[in-house]
């Protein structure tokens, strides 16, 4: 079992996380059109996900951890739960290769609330928005795939490529999380 010092590490990931399997939570999705839903997001401004022209990425995460806090009870041993900030930073340093590619957007989201969402774009130094689904409004209207612990209902990882709002490419489940803006990468590349 990893120590304690090891689970308050963010930016890595146990050797020993248990795989999610494909449930089938997000077959509904390509296809869909993204909703005309207005999220807060991190610079203070809200976005209608359902008029974003261009081709856009979004990663869907659990929630990120603070240094110095516990994580949730078992979160390790629940499969896909681990990672978001290794996902985070992966898309962070893999941005300038996603806009190359005519990526024109990428926003993580999350059922955090925006303020506790700032300061983890500000401590990531993320070049791009996350946007908060505190309300569930997203996740109602799409049928996202959700688990509850801690008493908190979370999304389950999952990330989509959307062009002019339209959902072409689903991956879910994602592992490992920190390969997750590589495999995007290698989805966008393949088709061009």
């Amino acid at each position: 079992m990893e120590n304690a010092a090891a689970a308050s590490n963010f930016l890595t990931l146990p050797s020993d996380l248990p795989v999610p399997v494909d449930d089938g939570g997000a077959a509904h999705l390509s296809g869909m059109r993204l909703p005309s839903v207005r999220l807060p997001a991190t610079d203070g401004s809200s976005l209608d996900l359902g008029a974003l022209p261009g081709l856009s990425v979004l990663y869907f995460y659990p929630r990120t951890g603070r240094p110095g806090e516990p994580l949730p009870e078992g979160w390790d041993a629940i499969p896909g739960a681990r990672g978001c900030t290794p996902q985070s930073c992966a898309f962070r340093d893999q941005f300038a290769e996603l806009q190359a590619l005519g990526v024109a957007h990428v926003f993580g989201i999350s059922t955090q609330d925006t303020a506790y969402q700032k300061e983890v774009a500000l401590r990531l130094h993320l070049p791009f928005r996350l946007l908060s689904d505190a309300d569930f409004e997203l996740t109602r209207t799409l049928s996202l795939p959700t688990f509850v612990t801690s008493g908190m209902t979370l999304l389950k990882r999952l990330t989509i490529i959307a062009r002019d709002s339209v959902i072409e490419t689903v991956f879910y489940p994602v592992f490992p999380p920190d390969r997750n803006a590589a495999d995007v990468i290698a989805a966008l590349r393949a088709r061009s």
